[in-house]
């Protein structure tokens, strides 16, 4: 048996009575979650004409509204991650976009987001240690879209190894200018739906895929990978719940970005608003993750001309924002922030450095990469000597200083998401302040803070949606096929504006 007929064997067959119940509800939490990142998405500039153009998301054809709920919850990074890879672009996305013509009921629903979860990210995981990450990995949503539509139809399994097949031989890659010079990013989790729905019409028509398509020397994997990890497709199903990786946005910005901005949001409470004519210099000592991240995307910064797609990598700019204002809104990434010259001139302040024991922390932590290192074991290296050359040298100093690695995870009971930021501010009259983060507010693994729960539902409140349907969303399991449809569409109301 192939690994893509054991997958779709695995999905096929799952059913609600054999999930956990701790997945089932962060499946809810993920389900409101991105109902708050689309209504924020659809808010914004590019969002309004991504609707112009596409539709609205509640269109009739299940399809085009897949695509534009797609687009709307992801550009901004207000979208949830988990290991590995964005996750809800597609694997919450398709199954609402279809709910109402597949009826399927607050049970059937979390079914298939959870098996959408599980297929994309075993897949996605198996290709982490390769050259897309992140949003760039956006084959990930080419599985979401497959997964997430066909839990909801009675067709054979068979047909989920044809549409896996097809949608994995033509999957959609980035590059890098078009990513994060223009606003092409709004389409990385579009596109790929739409190819992963194309699938699986196909398959329906009678196309066959391959269903070797990820372990063939000549398939997916020799791809999209470094070092490949077929292994990840099939570890641990029923055991290894990739959804209880899921790590919540509390904010929009580029999921490496969170901790410093966690940092500024808790020195704006504690000093009030900084300003540049006050401050001397910003530091942030962060991980090789953020570092990198920050200095791709600082290559398309250009001040208020800023592509939205650089922005929320910027962390000059996100920092510099939540330290005059004390938050990180929509208005943040329209020209109703970028053309403040304030921001400007106290991001100008901020120079980011890399910290080694941050760097090991983040490798050793489950995610975003830790546990593809565990399952690659003495092969990591492969991939960690070029990761690393990206900031210095030959990389060879990124495989020293991570060493050796943990055993792979067992079932994600205990995983953390460790991308550490320490923000210093320096005043001209001397005064120093300083903030650290190591798990972001939201991540799977934070310790000390809001419940999770609380940290959502407020999400969903702050882009202006009601508490009856945030209760609502997330207690869905005994709501009938018509009430999940009608729940939806309050749910998504504003993208509809």
């Amino acid at each position: 048996m192939t690994l893509t007929e054991e997958l779709a064997e695995w999905a096929h067959a799952l059913r609600f009575e054999d999930i956990p119940r701790d997945v089932v509800e962060i499946a809810g939490l993920q389900l409101l979650s991105q109902c708050a990142a689309m209504r924020t998405g659809a808010a914004h500039p590019l969002g309004r004409r991504l609707v112009a153009g596409f539709g609205q998301p509640t269109q009739p054809d299940p399809r085009r509204a897949a695509f534009v709920l797609a687009g709307l919850g992801s550009w901004l990074h207000f979208d949830d991650t988990a290991f590995a890879g964005h996750l809800s672009n597609s694997t919450v996305a398709v199954p609402m976009a279809y709910a109402r013509s597949q009826k399927l009921d607050g049970r059937a629903l979390l079914t298939s987001v959870i098996v959408a979860n599980e297929c994309a990210a075993r897949i996605t995981a198996s290709a982490t240690l390769g050259p897309f990450r992140g949003q760039s990995a956006t084959f990930a949503h080419v599985v979401g879209a497959v997964a997430g539509r066909l839990a909801g139809e009675d067709v054979p399994v068979r047909r989920w190894v044809d549409a896996l097949g097809l949608g994995l031989g033509l999957p959609p890659r980035t590059v890098p200018i078009g990513f994060l010079g223009g606003d092409a990013k709004v389409f990385s989790a579009s596109t790929p739906v739409a190819v992963g729905l194309d699938a699986c019409d196909a398959a329906g028509a009678g196309f066959t895929g391959s269903a070797e398509i990820l372990e063939h020397p000549e398939g997916f994997l020799s791809r999209f990978s470094t070092v490949p990890l077929p292994e990840a497709v099939t570890l641990g199903l029923g055991r290894r719940w990739h959804t209880r990786t899921m790590s919540f946005k509390v904010h929009p910005g580029g999921p490496g970005m969170d901790a410093a901005i966690d940092c500024g949001l808790e020195l704006h409470r504690a000093v009030g608003p900084v300003r540049a004519a006050d401050v001397a210099g910003i530091t942030v000592d962060t991980s090789l993750y953020t570092a990198i991240v920050n200095a791709q995307a600082g290559a398309y910064v250009r001040g208020p001309q800023s592509p939205v797609s650089a922005l929320v990598f910027a962390l000059p700019y996100l920092l510099a924002t939540v330290l005059l204002t004390g938050d990180l809104t929509i208005e943040d990434f329209s020209a109703a922030g970028t053309g403040r010259p304030e921001r400007w001139r106290l991001a100008e302040l901020v120079r980011v450095r890399l910290d080694d024991e941050m760097t090991y922390d983040l490798f050793h932590s489950e995610v975003p990469f830790g546990e593809a290192l565990r399952l690659a074991g003495p092969r990591a290296a492969e991939w960690l000597r070029p990761f690393g050359a990206r900031w210095k040298g030959d990389g060879q100093w990124l495989v020293d200083l991570v060493g050796e690695v943990e055993p792979p995870s067992e079932d994600f009971r205990s995983a953390r998401k460790v991308t550490g930021a320490r923000v210093t501010v320096g005043f001209r009259d001397g005064r120093s302040v300083s903030r650290e983060v190591d798990v972001p507010v939201g991540a799977v693994g934070a310790t000390g803070g809001r419940p999770v729960a609380d940290l959502v539902r407020e999400k969903f409140l702050g882009t202006g949606g009601s508490a009856a349907t945030a209760d609502a969303m997330t207690a869905l399991e005994p709501a009938s096929a018509a009430e999940v449809a009608a729940l939806l569409e309050d749910a998504l109301d504003r993208t509809a504006g």
